[in-house]
């Protein structure tokens, strides 16, 4: 693999560093600003939301700049908005902070993704999709709790300068090891725009909210489904958490490489397995080793879905990919904002702390149906996403029949 995805890599942990380690963080926010947890909680919705509205918003604006630029301006914006918030004299203002930093996350992975797979063979792509979202997965275990464990012994003020920092260190990686790669020619906005007629990219972007929509339908409320149901101290959540991270990066990893080997199949055993786990979840929450492998399980196969639905855009919406691939990371926080919300519903109707668990299942097994139908229309239409390489360029050609 090219050290090119080290440097998106490096970027990517620090964008994934800066979405979750607030969450480990929200009582000394709210404490320093003497606002409510409730009111604090708006620092990861405005985050989420900006992540929605940025990818395509940053992807549209950046249409015309070649893509290796706008990488870097999209980590400039994301060192300014931690900057922002590290030194914000308000409430108000670490908010602005945290939606300008999220501005640059959609559009980063989104255009992060279409290099990556420029960069590398043709039968190699998914795995080099998966080698930047590493750094992701391992923000989860590393950046994260260390992030935490930071903000809550020395300020988390100091958190996000460091996060800065790693949002420096990526923009220098882009600039010495990123290649300059070329957009294709005669491709424009209305090309782009174009992608979202394919029936198998809004299948592939539906797929994406359900699928890991259904992985925090689960975790966002593990902390006390483990405290309550399982009987966990809380202290425990943060390794619980880890554990977690880890399966995220296992789980990233085996689905990029199986991906580019039998993509639609990866996505049945992924998505099939994902709805089993979580539906056992309500069972294993009550005891506390099997919940913990159960957790570890849930983000490997959660994250397993990962670069296959990633790669699976790419190459429907071949030709003009770099939109479509942006949305379909904002449709990943669409997913993490819907199953949150529907968990909240169960749980506040008083069907308990593990209510989750069986919406995170109904998601999951939905986006597995959604696949049955999205590989059936293809069978169908007689357009296998099947491809060949075409010249040495790295570029996929569809095959038709």
């Amino acid at each position: 693999m090219p050290l090119a995805l080290l440097a998106l890599a490096i970027g990517a942990f620090g964008i994934g560093t800066t979405e979750f380690v607030i969450m480990g963080l929200l009582p000394e926010v709210a404490g320093d600003f003497g606002v409510s947890i409730p009111t604090a909680g708006l620092l990861v919705t405005g985050y989420a939301l900006g992540v929605v509205i940025g990818a395509p918003l940053m992807t549209v604006l950046g249409t015309k700049v070649p893509r290796k630029r706008m990488l870097m301006l999209l980590m400039g914006l994301f060192i300014a908005g931690n900057l922002l918030s590290a030194v914000a004299p308000t409430f108000a203002t670490m908010l602005i902070g945290r939606v300008v930093a999220s501005l640059a996350h959609g559009a980063f992975f989104g255009i992060g993704s279409v290099v990556a797979a420029e960069l590398v063979a043709p039968d190699k792509k998914a795995g080099a999709i998966a080698t930047m979202f590493t750094g992701l997965t391992v923000a989860n275990v590393v950046g994260v709790p260390l992030g935490t464990l930071i903000g809550q012994t020395v300020g988390w003020r100091v958190t996000f300068g460091i996060v800065a920092a790693l949002g420096v260190a990526g923009l220098a990686g882009i600039a010495r090891l990123v290649p300059e790669v070329p957009r294709p020619q005669g491709v424009h906005l209305r090309h782009e725009l174009a992608a979202f007629k394919n029936t198998q990219v809004l299948l592939a972007m539906a797929m994406t909210v359900l699928g890991f929509g259904g992985v925090f339908a689960a975790i966002t409320y593990v902390a006390p489904m483990m405290t309550h149901v399982a009987g966990f101290a809380d202290g425990s959540v943060t390794w619980l958490l880890v554990l977690f991270g880890l399966g995220m990066v296992g789980g990233n990893l085996v689905g990029g490489k199986f991906a580019d080997r039998a993509l639609m199949p990866m996505l049945y055993v992924s998505l099939g397995a994902l709805a089993v786990v979580l539906a056992l979840f309500t069972l294993t929450a009550h005891n506390k080793i099997a919940a913990a492998v159960t957790i570890a399980l849930i983000g490997a196969l959660g994250f397993a879905t990962v670069p296959p639905l990633q790669k699976r855009v790419l190459d429907q919406a071949h030709g003009a990919p770099t939109l479509a691939s942006a949305v379909n990371i904002g449709a990943f926080n669409l997913g993490n904002a819907l199953s949150a919300w529907l968990g909240g519903i169960v749980i506040a109707a008083g069907f308990g702390y593990t209510a989750p668990n069986w919406v995170g299942a109904a998601l999951a097994a939905t986006a597995l149906l959604l696949a049955v139908l999205s590989a059936a229309l293809e069978r169908r239409e007689g357009t296998p996403s099947t491809v060949v390489a075409s010249g040495g360029t790295g570029q996929r050609t569809p095959v038709h029949h």
